[in-house]
């Protein structure tokens, strides 16, 4: 099984009014394994960056003019993503972003099929904990210490440690037992496994047990032999 972890970064919030996709990273997974591919590139919004959102992610104009237009790389992004399913934080915010792009130089959206969103996880899974993605690394022991700012790459070689926590651990194809549990995220089933070992009993041979005796019998005069015995 294939997929994706990707991340953007923007220019705002809302394509709708104007703002464009200035950074994506992807992270290819196979059988929720990082295989060690990754896709990430810059782009040019053709548009003044907003004092706010370079806060955020350190990306200004002067650096972004000398990126490609997202129409001069997209191929290359189309076929990293293939037809593999796409693991964002926050899906719809990345997806509307990426399909707003697509749309600008006339290529088909990408089908919201395909989304898996990791904060609906993270809300199935941890109910009432806080589901950002700083949140979830500290929650899974996850080092996000190089994280002075977002970045598109970065962020989303983090969530793929996340997703991959969030989707069985490190323990994925070891054979536990384990509960299933099914998580619907966007249109898309996901099914969460969660290790269980099995209950495991002890108890004492034979042989253990005499010479347990053996030695009780060999205290000399313990305090609870001719101890009284309240009722």
């Amino acid at each position: 099984m294939r997929e994706i972890i990707f991340d953007t970064e923007t220019t705002g919030l809302d394509p709708l009014t104007g703002d464009r996709m200035v950074e994506i990273g992807c992270v290819e997974l196979i059988n929720r394994i990082p295989t060690g591919a990754t896709y990430h590139a810059y782009f040019n919004p053709q548009r003044p960056m907003p004092a706010a959102a370079e806060a955020v992610h350190g990306l200004g104009d002067r650096f972004l003019a000398g990126q490609p237009l997202f129409s001069s790389s997209v191929d290359a992004l189309l076929e990293f993503l293939g037809d593999a399913m796409l693991v964002a934080h926050n899906a719809r915010f990345d997806f509307g972003f990426l399909n707003a792009e697509l749309r600008l130089c006339s290529r088909d959206e990408i089908d919201l099929a395909r989304m898996i969103d990791t904060v609906s996880m993270a809300r199935t899974l941890h109910p009432g904990a806080k589901h950002s993605l700083d949140a979830l690394c500290i929650r899974y022991g996850i080092d996000r210490s190089h994280r002075v700012k977002h970045g598109a790459l970065l962020d989303a070689e983090l969530l793929a440690q996340v997703y991959i926590e969030m989707t069985g651990g490190r323990q994925i194809g070891l054979g536990f037992a384990a509960e299933t549990i099914e998580v619907v995220v966007a249109e898309v089933s996901v099914e969460v496994r969660t290790p269980v070992r099995p209950v495991r009993t002890f108890a004492a041979s034979p042989e253990e047990l005499e010479r347990h005796a053996a030695f009780i019998n060999g205290l000399d005069a313990p305090l609870w032999r001719d101890a009284p015995i309240n009722a």
